[in-house]
């Protein structure tokens, strides 16, 4: 059921008001803390353009497209390698943050000072969503945070390639540093140590990749690399099947 909702990129939201079920309910029945009845699930299959035998039968296979989304904490290197990604596969590369300002027509911090999180989840789920439709074929930069947006990350774990750049709290922060973030010694622990607990908490989230790629191991130009051999390689693998 998750799989078919997210070929069709709604949110339980959508579906629960096109099946008249309630959000909370098909939550339960999706995470499998549930029992659905026959009445119930001939409802929900209708809702979604199939049928009640096909979802007992099992759920289709996932329509997995050639966006290949980039996960990772600020500082896991998903500008810098997002750019070389894409010119080696010879793809468009986009980034969603700009894609989200450019629709609000304000900055990210804009965004969030006028309108607040909710609003800016809402909209980032509404602004992936076309990108995706529009776009067969990408590599795509996300949000740190994307992963705790349910709705706009089961969309991507469905439909797209998913890739953690996993890097050592020391090189989030370093690059990050680099980025203009510069902080006197007392605000390097602080950070450090904040660092270490959202990677701690988002670990579980991101581990869901399909592909983990160590940049602080590999480095950018062995991270290129170690990516374009492993898409290539289950393109390949696809195809054969």
């Amino acid at each position: 059921m998750r799989a078919r909702r997210g070929s069709l990129g709604w949110t339980l939201a959508e579906l629960a008001a096109r099946c008249g079920i309630s959000q909370r309910f098909l939550s339960d029945v999706e995470a499998g803390r549930a029992n659905i009845s026959i009445v119930n699930l001939q409802a929900l299959a209708r809702a979604m353009g199939t049928s009640a035998s096909e979802i007992l039968a099992g759920a289709p296979t996932a329509d997995r497209r050639g966006c290949i989304v980039l996960l990772g904490l600020r500082g896991a290197g998903k500008s810098t390698i997002g750019p070389r990604l894409a010119a080696r596969l010879d793809l468009p590369w986009f980034e969603l943050d700009g894609l989200i300002e450019a629709e609000a027509g304000l900055s990210l911090g804009e965004v969030f000072a006028v309108h607040g999180e909710r609003w800016y989840r809402r909209l980032e789920f509404q602004v992936l969503r076309r990108f995706l439709d529009q776009n067969e074929r990408a590599v795509l930069a996300t949000g740190g945070g994307i992963v705790t947006a349910s709705d706009a990350f089961d969309m991507l774990l469905q439909r797209c390639t998913t890739v953690w750049l996993r890097a050592r709290p020391s090189d989030h922060l370093e690059r990050v540093l680099k980025q203009g973030d510069a902080r006197p010694g007392a605000g390097r622990l602080h950070a450090m140590a904040d660092l270490r607990a959202l990677l701690a908490e988002r670990e579980p989230l991101y581990s869901k990749s399909d592909l983990v790629i160590e940049t602080s191991a590999l480095g950018i130009a062995g991270s290129v690399e170690a990516l374009v051999q492993q898409i290539r390689s289950r393109e390949a693998s696809t195809a054969r099947a």
